[in-house]
């Protein structure tokens, strides 16, 4: 755990309808590895992705990011502390009117806090970075095409570019291929894949595809009613425990 870049300790999160969404979740990613959590719908998998991302304060436990508490950060620190944190979401949320690479560069406002960026104004020394994010998800030459043109892989792609310009070392995925075709989601894991492996990542990816899991993750962790009920290399986990996450939720 001392080595993780993301760590969680005892994680718990109890909602104000007394739902206890995590129960005990301790956890830790370090560097060059892609982990998946898995689990049904309701078993915690968001909560503790808002956790880690510092959008969610638990009720009990810890969540360190790339050293920094950020479950014990409030204001700036929090917002400093969250710099490190990139994240892609189920929806790329791109800025259809503005080309890839704009839409690239608004990964490193966190970083300019100016009279022009309050109005709306890219940071143009930011462009070079932004290329470079582009080029590692394989659209440089889409760099000037506007976002409403892209397709739904190649939006998704532009979106984890854009995780990449805040030159975070810790990435968030939350069902980042839920909307996608085959052809897209394998492209979209692919990229997941190296950048952990070769940028040196540590990737949390939530899914609901057992498969994917199998074939992509380093690791696996499956979440059921908020509890960790594995924890292991993708092969070494049973057809059954995989069926049993969403079995034993619906029961």
């Amino acid at each position: 755990m001392s080595q993780a870049l993301i760590e969680t300790v005892d994680l718990a999160v109890r909602f104000p309808t007394g739902r206890l969404a995590l129960d005990g979740v301790s956890l830790g990613v370090p560097a060059h590895e892609f982990l998946v959590v898995l689990g049904s719908n309701g078993g915690g998998k968001s909560t503790l992705l808002r956790c880690v991302a510092g959008l969610l304060a638990p009720t009990a436990g810890s969540v360190r990011v790339a050293g920094a508490p950020i479950s014990d950060c409030t204001g700036r620190a929090l917002r400093d502390a969250r710099r490190a944190v990139g994240m892609v979401f189920q929806r790329a949320n791109l800025v259809h009117r503005r080309s890839a690479l704009a839409n690239v560069m608004t990964g490193t406002l966190g970083r300019h806090h100016t009279i022009a960026t309050a109005l709306g104004w890219l940071p143009r020394q930011e462009a070079a970075l932004a290329l470079s994010c582009l080029a590692a998800v394989g659209l440089r030459d889409l760099a000037h095409q506007r976002a409403a043109t892209l397709s739904g892989g190649q939006a998704q792609r532009v979106s984890v570019a854009r995780a990449l310009a805040q030159q975070s070392r810790v990435l968030l995925a939350d069902e980042p291929v839920a909307s996608l075709d085959p052809e897209a989601t394998q492209d979209i894991m692919r990229v997941l894949v190296r950048l952990s492996r070769e940028e040196g990542l540590a990737v949390l990816c939530v899914l609901h595809q057992p498969e994917l899991a199998r074939r992509y993750a380093d690791r696996v962790i499956g979440l059921r009613r908020g509890r960790i009920a594995f924890d292991d290399r993708p092969e070494a986990v049973s057809d059954r425990e995989m069926a049993a996450l969403y079995e034993s939720f619906a029961a």
